[in-house]
């Protein structure tokens, strides 16, 4: 089978990877994705964007390769979308467009029924075989939507969990993000809190950086490990200060208490709290809040970012209640989702 696939994001790409070797069959990849997964189209680290502003800025590379993407589909039996919906639901519209009959299958769907429940109906009728990775998502669809819950794909990675904490906290790692516009904006404070934290501090580094890079990004680290291992590093942790992002429910998932923070660029914070609405940044908020009604961590945004705040939350931190808080997620998600994506595919 000749599989178009669209995975921008490197959390896409190994959510990728765990579905691959879930295959029954000869699957070959073509589109977009991770260089050690097969021949891409193009290198991802050439997509990296950071909120709205930026993704303006690129917006005609992005339809000339979405031009590209839709030529692929012709030679390809299936098509395979993976999140990054700005990009996504689009090329969905074009491809169903050129070729009615090819099958095209969403896996982590475009968070519609947070911001835009426009979409849900475009979605239903676009794509033939919705994957939903949040157990409360087909329930905002219509009855007879093509959606299922085939569980969480960081079940699938993460095996091991905290089933007890330290009483005094002895290790803390920092995770500032993927993207070098959010890194430049924590790493200053993130270095003044470590100052003021009698803990063994560790950063998690993105594996492709380079030496320079990360001298330009993070800074004076010679009393600071590195580790590019971050369920490990979290794992072997008792506390964490994290970006926004994946790694914000990675964590809740093993079990180790946490703050987010994110400073996102004035104009993307204006239109996601302002326009959108968008009341939680943190995967694990959201999710935790349908699941439960409340918040699983604290969350500091934009000018509430600073050592004071942050410090004073991390000693008011109630670590045994987010761990009994993180059991009671992983429950929820009950299961990972490549196996039965897999089945999806081949089906």
């Amino acid at each position: 089978m000749k599989l178009l696939v669209s995975a921008l994001e490197h959390s896409a790409n190994i959510h990728l990877t765990s579905l691959i070797k879930e295959f029954k069959g000869d699957v070959e990849l073509i589109g977009i994705f991770d260089k050690n997964l097969g021949k891409p189209i193009v290198d991802l680290q050439s997509l990296a964007i950071m909120g709205i502003v930026d993704a303006l800025k690129k917006i005609r590379y992005f339809f000339k390769l979405a031009d590209e993407m839709v030529d692929l589909a012709q030679d390809a039996d299936k098509v395979l979308l993976i999140d990054s919906s700005g990009f996504n639901l689009p090329l969905a519209k074009k491809i169903k467009n050129k070729y009615p009959d090819k099958e095209i299958i969403y896996y982590i769907l475009p968070q519609a029924w947070a911001w835009k429940k426009k979409r849900i109906p475009v979605l239903a009728k676009t794509i033939d075989k919705l994957a939903s990775i949040l157990p409360f998502e087909p329930s905002y669809y219509p009855d007879d939507a093509p959606i299922e819950y085939v569980g969480h794909p960081l079940l699938d990675q993460i095996k091991e969990f905290k089933t007890s904490l330290n009483t005094e906290v002895k290790k803390v790692v920092f995770m500032p993000g993927s993207r070098k516009g959010e890194i430049k904006k924590l790493m200053p404070i993130y270095l003044e809190l470590i100052e003021e934290i009698n803990a063994e501090a560790t950063i998690i580094i993105p594996k492709h950086f380079s030496k320079e890079e990360i001298a330009e990004l993070y800074g004076d680290l010679k009393e600071i490990n590195i580790s590019n291992e971050a369920h490990k590093t979290l794992l072997n942790s008792d506390f964490a200060f994290i970006c926004s992002g994946t790694a914000t429910l990675e964590a809740a998932i093993i079990g180790v208490p946490f703050i987010l923070t994110y400073i996102a660029k004035p104009l993307d914070f204006f239109i996601g709290a302002k326009l959108f609405k968008i009341k939680d940044v943190g995967l694990s908020n959201i999710m935790f809040k349908k699941f439960k009604g409340e918040s699983i961590h604290p969350e500091f945004l934009q000018e509430n970012v600073t050592k004071e705040k942050l410090l004073s939350a991390y000693k008011e931190y109630d670590r045994e209640l987010f761990l009994t808080h993180a059991k009671d997620l992983r429950e929820y998600l009950s299961h990972g989702s490549s196996v039965k994506i897999a089945k999806l595919v081949e089906d």
